[in-house]
């Protein structure tokens, strides 16, 4: 293959020789558009703009057999040339003729086509379709191939659509269908068909231009309204503008509400038609239409009542912040016991470090008698060296201190216990008709006593049974259990660490890091070797009661 940017008489003889790589038809007075397409592209572009910057395309023209091949200079108005492609804005009956397009500096052969141009008054078509659409944003619609149904008795291939710029889906219902229209389906649209006419095939082009029209929506405030529609029209010595105003009610109805023709000496400047509106128009289409010997361009108004939406905006704000607030208030509170432990888990700092507490909590509770300790449930002596140790112990990793446990015998009794007191974080007094009727009621005003010298020590009340208080306590005894946080125990669903009950009494507990938990295996053989001698010493208490 020769180098066609040195020998273009060559390359043009062997385009012309070879014959066209396509022919098409085209209607005067329409737009139309020539793409060069090298064989590597197979057609994905219907323009590339980018040939104005890598390389140079060269188009030539024959109109007729025999008659010399004219280059298509740049300067030509009518057709342009854009990139890999000639604009015809719009192509007329001369148009007609073979032409060839050549890219210099690359070695490819050189193309040609030819464009059969008909008069659309020769078309003998009724369905020519239309070449410009005005689209509604926000819409849907579709766009139709100009001309779809002139060939309908001869075979003709599915529609190839192109957007210039961008390849489009070939479609075989021979439209596209907008389902919600967007501002950027705006453009230039080529439809291309092949039609089959005995032996002869050839390709049926139409361009539509789409024009995209945006609602202009005016606030309405009750009172009458005018609204205008601004056109610049220019000079046209035939064909008189026209301006005409259309209203289409909620039943879809148009009503032509003004037509007026634009005189020649109104042409010059834009030109204005104002209507009025009232109450009565709302949510009503208002189309100014305005149309000339070139075309027409439309705009379409709407009404809406002006509301405060800014008051409105505030209140609603307001409102949503409000229950939102509330809801989080609710969910908080609701899980107010959950959300501490949690924080206590992982951010909590330890408050037992370096305040020389040797215990955790004190534990108080009402001594039972051997001869009391065959009921079948629970006492509260049990609860207290039992229950109390396994989970606050053995699971949660507190240090109680219990009397018979952690207390040398021989020591004057309330020494001791306000010894043991003022060595603990916490007083933990198990409530009961028993306790507060019995001698343990001086562990409970001790530890009043303590709390108010020692302001780390705080009293943690579990009513095990419920208890009227007896006149003769003390009136600083009656106000701690008047004011001091009260968890309740239920027997038949409290034992187990994840009922509301241990929640509480972790949450009265003091910070504690409790990862270390492995440690307690061996307090917890110890604790267990603990219970089994107090119930051997209750054992043999029964049996020396029994013998008496």
């Amino acid at each position: 293959m020769s180098d066609c940017t040195d020998m273009f008489v060559a390359c043009l003889s062997e385009c012309l020789y070879k014959g066209p790589e396509r022919i098409y038809h085209a209607i005067t007075d329409e737009e139309f558009i020539l793409e060069c397409v090298l064989p590597s592209q197979h057609r994905t572009h219907m323009y590339n703009n980018s040939f104005l910057y890598t390389s140079k395309v060269l188009w030539f023209w024959q109109q007729k057999d025999g008659e010399p091949v004219k280059i298509i200079s740049n300067e030509s108005t009518n057709p342009t040339q854009e990139g890999n492609a000639l604009w015809f804005r719009p192509i007329g009956i001369n148009a007609s003729g073979v032409y060839i397009c050549m890219i210099r500096y690359v070695k490819i052969p050189c193309l040609s086509n030819i464009i059969k141009v008909q008069a659309k008054n020769n078309a003998n078509c009724s369905d020519n379709g239309r070449n410009e659409l005005s689209l509604l944003i926000e819409k849907g619609h579709s766009i139709s191939c100009p001309g779809i149904h002139c060939y309908n008795h001869l075979q003709r291939s599915p529609v190839t659509w192109y957007k210039v710029t961008v390849t489009l889906l070939k479609l075989t219902d021979d439209k596209i269908l907008l389902r919600h229209i967007y501002e950027q389906d705006a453009g230039i649209y080529v439809c291309d068909y092949i039609v089959f006419d005995n032996s002869i095939q050839w390709t049926m082009r139409r361009v539509v231009r789409v024009k995209i029209i945006v609602f202009l929506c005016f606030l309405f405030t009750g009172k009458p309204l005018t609204i205008e529609c601004k056109v610049f029209f220019g000079f046209e010595r035939d064909f008189l503008p026209m301006i005409t105003w259309y209203r289409d009610n909620k039943e879809s109805k148009s009503e032509s509400l003004l037509q007026k023709s634009i005189l020649s000496t109104e042409r010059d400047r834009g030109h204005v038609e104002k209507i009025e509106v009232t109450e009565r128009d709302l949510n009503s289409n208002f189309i100014c239409f305005a149309q000339n010997s070139v075309g027409n361009s439309t705009g379409v108004l709407k009404l809406k009542r002006k509301e405060r939406a800014l008051f409105k905006f505030i209140l609603y704000g307001a409102i949503a912040v409000l229950v939102g607030l509330l809801v989080g208030s609710a969910f908080v509170y609701q899980h107010w016991i959950e959300i501490v432990l949690m924080y206590r888990n992982y951010l909590a700092k330890d408050e037992t470090i370096g305040d020389s507490k040797e215990f955790d909590a004190f534990v108080s509770y009402a001594k039972q008698d051997s001869f009391e300790s065959d009921s079948t449930f629970l006492n509260e002596e049990q609860f207290a060296l039992e229950v109390l140790p396994e989970m606050l112990e053995n699971k949660y990793g507190y240090k109680l201190c219990l009397l018979e446990r952690d207390i040398l015998p021989g020591g004057a009794y309330t020494d001791d216990i306000v010894t043991a007191i003022q060595q603990s974080r916490r007083a933990i007094i198990i409530l009961s008709p028993g306790y507060v009727n019995g001698p343990s009621i001086f562990e409970l005003q001790a530890a009043v006593n303590c709390a108010l010298e020692d302001n780390m020590i705080k009293l943690i009340l579990i009513k095990y049974k419920s208890f009227q208080e007896p006149e003769s306590l003390p009136p600083i005894v009656k106000k701690a259990l008047n004011i001091l946080p009260v968890v309740t125990w239920k027997s038949s669903n409290s034992n187990s660490p994840n009922k509301q009950f241990w929640k509480y009494m972790r949450y009265h507990m003091p910070v504690k890091n409790t990862r270390g938990l492995g440690k307690n295996s061996l307090k917890f053989f110890s604790h267990t070797l603990f219970s089994m001698v107090i119930n051997s010493r209750k054992a043999a208490g029964r049996r020396q009661q029994t013998k008496k």
